[in-house]
């Protein structure tokens, strides 16, 4: 037998988290996370599972009764959407301008459908006019996939013409929001999206590992239609929805052991976004966006992302010639405890994504961060 090995308790240290995610979580939801674990067919949890529905209906903005959260991060939160959707040799108009477009597009390819893609540069949003263009190429197309919020440039894409462009070819939409829920105007029924899938660890400031999702009667009428069975059983829509939402005697079929612990979490983080109202979180990131903004151009510092389409909650900018990343980004952890992101894809070691999201997006971060990087520059 091997010995036991002796390990310290791990003890993180606090960090103030302003990269591409996780944020910093809220005291409150932290404190909720450490609550009594009671089972996951407790009807004292069943009854706390109802009320997390409503909450995620409500950061939405939807009535979708198929609206849950997935017990797994915003990666399956994607794959749910993709596999429980799109069948093989179906084609998807796929809209790339960054990392998580082509995540879309392997999602689409590896369970069997056909992907068209839709390129625009890294830091723009999607073109509207080029997507028109593809549908009109493509009208054997069955769906129109983007990304709403790109977690790898900072750039937000108008969701709402985009999905009445869907509509208009009679496609249906799936809409990547995990970065854009909580943070930015986000309206699921009234701008026609029919699946749509986020993350509990940005805006929303909640612990990782669930993913809010919805999908529309459409989807939900394309779903059941399907001539093939959904390629995962554990993402399978139609047996989760067994376990999230009652039968007719009242009754909820066992389909996982749910992360009880985390859902208390995804619960307060919601009640608390609740409570200051949607329209005024949105307000606060847009704010501390500008506050942060004119703090970076004073230091010299260029935006990836024009104006236009800039996320206020992940600020990308360039890193100035002759700076070393992640030296920069080292000094910043060990000196400030200040965690700032690195560039992905063809923006690593080019830029770093700064994150105001959620509870991060308070004046007293952004004043940090500026102080931090002028120090840190000079």
């Amino acid at each position: 037998m091997l010995p036991a090995p002796f390990i310290e308790p791990f003890s993180p240290p606090r960090r103030i988290l302003m990269g591409p995610g996780p944020s910093d979580v809220y005291p409150e939801v932290l404190a909720a996370q450490s609550k009594p674990t009671i089972g996951h067919l407790d009807p004292l949890f069943v009854g706390m599972m109802d009320e997390l529905k409503s909450l995620i209906q409500y950061a939405f903005q939807t009535t979708n009764e198929m609206t849950l959260a997935v017990s797994a991060p915003g990666s399956a939160g994607m794959e749910t959407c993709f596999v429980n959707l799109v069948e093989p040799g179906e084609k998807v108009i796929v809209c790339r301008n960054g990392v998580f477009g082509e995540r879309m597009r392997q999602n689409v390819e590896r369970v069997g459908g056909i992907a068209v893609v839709v390129d625009n540069e890294w830091g723009e949003a999607v073109d509207a006019d080029l997507v028109a263009s593809a549908l009109v190429a493509n009208p054997d197309a069955k769906f129109l996939a983007f990304v709403h919020a790109e977690t790898s440039t900072g750039a937000l894409s108008d969701a709402k013409a985009l999905c009445a462009l869907a509509k208009q070819h009679d496609c249906l939409s799936i809409v990547d929001a995990v970065t854009s829920l909580g943070g930015v105007e986000l309206r699921v029924d009234e701008w026609g999206i029919d699946a749509i899938y986020s993350g509990s660890q940005k805006c929303l400031s909640c612990v990782p590992g669930l993913s809010p999702v919805s999908f529309s009667p459409a989807a939900v009428e394309k779903l059941k239609a399907r001539q093939t069975p959904v390629q995962s059983w554990f993402l399978d829509q139609t047996l989760v929805m067994g376990y999230w939402d009652a039968s007719s005697d009242g009754k909820r079929s066992y389909h996982h052991t749910a992360p009880v612990n985390a859902l208390y979490a995804l619960h307060e983080s919601l009640r608390l976004l609740a409570a200051e109202g949607l329209e005024l979180a949105w307000q606060r990131h847009a704010d501390m966006h500008q506050v942060l903004r004119h703090g970076l151009q004073r230091l010299g510092l260029r935006f990836v992302v024009t104006e236009a389409d800039r996320l206020p909650q992940l600020n990308a900018v360039y890193i100035p010639e002759g700076i070393d990343d992640a030296k920069i980004r080292k000094q910043l952890l060990e000196n400030y405890n200040l965690e700032i992101g690195a560039g992905l894809g063809a923006l690593a070691g080019k830029a770093w994504r700064i994150g105001l999201m959620g509870y991060g997006a308070r004046r007293e971060n952004v004043a940090l961060c500026l102080k931090a990087l002028e120090e840190v520059l000079a």
